[in-house]
């Protein structure tokens, strides 16, 4: 994994603004359907998948086709 100089990871900050606004926008679907909760669940399961497609972006393995382990996302 490449690292900066103050030992978090290049490239992160990006997922970490993603999943701010993420976790903004399921509040917000969550005060419009009046349920925070629900909102908020979404926004964590939405951000879980953003940082598999992001780390397997920064990974170059995106459409990866390997019979013996699976299609990779």
């Amino acid at each position: 994994m490449t690292h900066s100089g103050t030992g978090w990871p290049r490239g992160r900050t990006y997922w970490l603004l993603g999943s701010v606004v993420l976790l903004g926008a399921g509040i917000l679907f969550g005060l419009v359907w009046q349920n925070v909760w629900l909102g908020l669940l979404l926004a964590a399961v939405i951000s879980l998948g953003w940082l598999i497609a992001f780390e397997s972006n920064r990974g170059r393995n995106v459409g990866v086709n390997d019979p013996d382990n699976g299609v990779e996302l």
